[in-house]
């Protein structure tokens, strides 16, 4: 009986056991879908629970996450709002910007376009070879030294063309114009527009920021810029890239259908209006934008209205404001805080506001966060900041970098190159690389970046018109004759200066730090900047010739020093001349001395009694008798009334002409022929030649420049200098030559020849002229040929043959 019983209790324990195990699986299977398991509550292994979470439930949970920070976030600024201007009922730049600018499409990325940090796979990017337009508002000499470093930086980092629009005043418009002119950067458009035109617009405007009525200008851009342009980039002059700008110029794309500025929020409390007791700034959303980086959608600025908008709103508030404390940027903060919708708001990166107390530093944690660096403080670069010297550092880069090499092309992309561009390319194919001259050759061709006026320049005429300027160039290696030039002379000066941009930047430093330079406000400086491996003397003496303003120049050099009181000896002689009505150089004797220390002489009386003691030699007499022996000093010792003097081989005085002179001949460089070919050229234009029996100056000591060692040490050089020297006299005679005038070709002896009625320049030796009634060009005698160039049809020539 128990045999059956016991397996009857077998099979129902299996049975409950099967049940028992398939309701457990079943239960198991079910729950694990939810994302809990039975089996692991029952284990309370809560390690093993993790593993097994699926990814689309964690996913779902994270973008839940995301989604109630975002709210948090936007709370917290509608309170910092309410907190900030709780009787305006301010709700603060964040909330109203997110609801703005967050469509659809853009409401996972909001809280990473609020991060302070970029991220490459999200950044929108510029199409490629899309033009892009900067616009900038530069008047005066410092502003336009400011922008060469804002472009610097720009031309630095970018890959896309560009097209540059400057509303300058005349001096910003001549400085930046010949530079840009002279810089011939590829895929480069520059476009300038009076400010003159625009200050009705803005001058109405009381404002009292140190920027002035140029302050407000950026009001204007949508009536100053072309009607087709739709879009534009502005920056203040202050501004310093650290990225492509063509990351700026794609944020565009992710304005919203009404957005028509781009702006970062202000860094700074001034809005908040708690600076100081009774402190009242002008209305503004929150903190307020700093205008310092602009975007601006033009098209749809000139849509709204723009114009008319922001004249009501300067309107309104002038009414209780009287005048404005930052300038444009409390019109726009007011304009905006009525029309919230309309703007967007940039990331602040992109405008690191550098000034005192600013939140600056909430805007970065590393290098690569930063975008756009703002020195917005009148300190500028002593501004206080943490991270300062690293910005500073960064500064200094990009002003002190060597400009010639952002001439580079943008590959891919083709642009139209400039008329002067394509001169240059034309002149430069012709050349023969083969040719042992062929770096002289290029030199004369070559063109440097010129930067005009690089300090402060005031000139007002005088109102008898014999005012003179005093023209040199010189290099670093003689900066320190600056201070001596200019307690001798209380004219205008005109000095071109051959630098680097590094050594413009020390000469800056120079010029700031002196007491005497800084007190002379008549010293024009231009920067020719160096490039080549030769000192292109003449094309450097002929920038400084061609930015004079008065009506004569006197041409030396500037490691002479000149006699006291010669500038209104000079203006007189001018007069008694009348050399507004001649043709005439006046030439100023030159004497030297070998000491560094010399008590300087103070009237001629002085200086011969120093020339008798042997303190001081007429110039170069020991060197170089021919340079200035024309002048005949043995005759100046005793002369009271100016004298005139022939021409002669190899002459160069130092001399006072009209403004209209020729200019020196480029082809020059170096040691060797720059001045002496320029006294040449005077003299086949009929220039009389005038000594100054009064007048004199003193060449100082200083040691042999790098161009005359090269010209004593290479016979290559000696070689080429010869060779421009005959072309130089061939030039010159054709282009002198009187008209119906015959070229004779060389020929070879037995024709030597005995005499010619005219007057000969260069082979006196072997040429006899008498009672020259024209002019006749007997440059060069080579062995064995006479060559004659210029020959007047109506001139006999007496040839003897053996």
């Amino acid at each position: 009986m128990l045999c059956p019983c016991r397996g009857k209790l077998k099979l129902l324990v299996v049975s409950l056991s099967f049940v028992i195990l398939f309701t457990w699986l079943y239960l198991l299977v079910g729950n694990s879908e939810n994302g809990r398991s039975l089996l692991l509550s029952a284990c309370l292994v809560e390690s093993t629970e993790a593993r097994l979470l699926e990814r689309d439930v964690l996913a779902s949970r994270v973008r839940e996450v995301e989604e109630e920070n975002r709210q948090i976030r936007l709370q917290l600024s509608q309170s910092q709002g309410l907190a900030a201007q709780p009787a305006e009922g301010n709700y603060g730049n964040q909330q109203w910007v997110a609801s703005a600018d967050t469509g659809p499409e853009d409401v996972e990325n909001t809280a990473e376009e609020r991060a302070n940090h970029s991220e490459c796979s999200r950044s929108p990017t510029a199409e490629k070879c899309e033009l892009i337009h900067v616009a900038c508002v530069c008047a005066g000499h410092n502003a336009s030294r400011d922008v060469v470093t804002l472009v610097k930086s720009i031309l630095f980092h970018r890959r896309n063309p560009l097209h540059f629009h400057f509303i300058t005043d005349t001096v910003a418009n001549q400085i930046l114009s010949t530079l840009f002119q002279s810089w011939m950067v590829p895929s480069v458009q520059v476009s300038f527009y009076d400010a003159d035109e625009l200050k009705s617009e803005v001058s109405w405007i009381p404002n009292k920021h140190y920027s002035g009525i140029y302050g407000l200008m950026k009001l204007t851009l949508t009536k100053a810029l072309p009607s087709n342009l739709s879009k534009v980039i502005v920056l203040d002059t202050d501004i310093t890239f650290a990225t492509d700008i063509a990351e700026l110029w794609a944020i565009f794309r992710k304005f919203t259908e009404k957005q028509v500025i781009g702006l970062v929020e202000n860094q700074s409390d001034w809005y908040l209006g708690n600076l100081w007791k009774n402190h009242k700034p002008w209305p503004a959303l929150g903190r307020g934008f700093n205008t310092g980086v602009i975007l601006l959608y033009l098209e749809r600025l000139r849509r709204i209205g723009w114009e008319q908008m922001w004249r009501l709103t300067a309107e309104r508030e002038l009414m209780s404001m009287l005048s404005t404390s930052l300038a444009d940027q409390d019109i726009f903060n007011a304009f905006i805080k009525q029309n919230p919708v309309l703007v967007h708001q940039l990331p602040c990166f992109w405008n690191v506001q550098l000034s005192d107390h600013t939140r600056s530093e909430q805007c970065y944690t590393e290098v690569s966060d930063l975008k756009v660096i703002h020195w917005n403080s009148p300190k500028k670069l002593r501004v206080k900041n943490k991270h300062v010297e690293f910005f500073r550092n960064l500064y200094l880069t990009f002003l002190e970098y060597d400009g010639n090499l952002l001439r580079r092309e943008l590959f891919g992309c083709p642009s139209q190159a400039s008329s002067e561009s394509t001169v240059l390319q034309q002149a430069l194919e012709e050349l023969d690389e083969d040719d042992q001259c062929y770096d002289f050759r290029r030199e004369r061709i070559m063109v440097h970046r010129v930067h005009l006026y690089f300090l402060q320049y005031e000139y007002t005429p005088t109102d008898d018109g014999t005012d003179i300027t005093l023209v040199a160039q010189l290099s670093m290696d003689r900066l320190q004759m600056l201070e001596a030039i200019c307690k001798h002379w209380e004219g205008p000066i005109s000095l071109a200066l051959y630098m680097s941009d590094a050594e413009a930047q020390q000469f800056l430093r120079y010029a700031q730090a002196s007491e005497v330079l800084k007190n002379r406000k008549n010293v024009g400086y231009h920067i020719v900047y160096k490039e080549g491996q030769f000192y292109p003397v003449n094309l450097v003496r002929n920038v400084a010739l061609r930015n004079v303003n008065t009506p004569y120049v006197f041409l030396t050099d500037v490691d002479f020093l000149p006699m006291y009181g010669l500038y209104d000896y000079l203006r007189k002689s001018i007069v008694q001349l009348d050399m507004a009505n001649t043709k005439k150089a006046l030439v100023v004797p030159a004497f030297e001395t070998l000491r560094y220390r010399l008590s300087f002489p103070k009237s001629k009386a002085e200086l011969l009694s120093m020339l008798d003691m042997g303190t001081l030699y007429t110039f170069r007499y020991h060197v170089w008798t021919k340079g200035h022996a024309p002048t005949n000093y043995a005759k100046w010792r005793t002369a009271t009334t100016p004298y005139k003097v022939e021409w002669e081989a190899d002459f160069e005085p130092y001399v006072v002409v009209r403004r209209d002179c020729p200019e020196y001949d480029q082809r020059f460089v170096g040691f060797g022929w720059n001045k002496v070919s320029h006294i040449m050229e005077l003299d086949a234009q009929e220039y009389d030649l005038i000594v100054l029996p009064n007048a004199f100056m003193i060449h100082m000591p200083h040691a042999p420049s790098f161009d005359i060692s090269k010209f004593r040490s290479s016979p290559s050089y000696r070689y080429c200098l010869t060779t421009l020297k005959d072309e130089f006299h061939q030039d010159l005679s054709r282009k002198n030559a009187p008209p119906g005038h015959i070229e004779l070709t060389p020929h070879t002896p037995p024709m030597p020849f005995r005499s010619i009625r005219l007057q000969i320049y260069g082979c006196r030796d072997d040429c006899m002229g008498a009672g020259a009634t024209s002019r006749l060009s007997c440059w060069h005698r080579r062995p064995g040929q006479d060559v004659f160039y210029g020959l007047s049809l109506f001139e006999t020539l007496l040839k003897e043959t053996d």
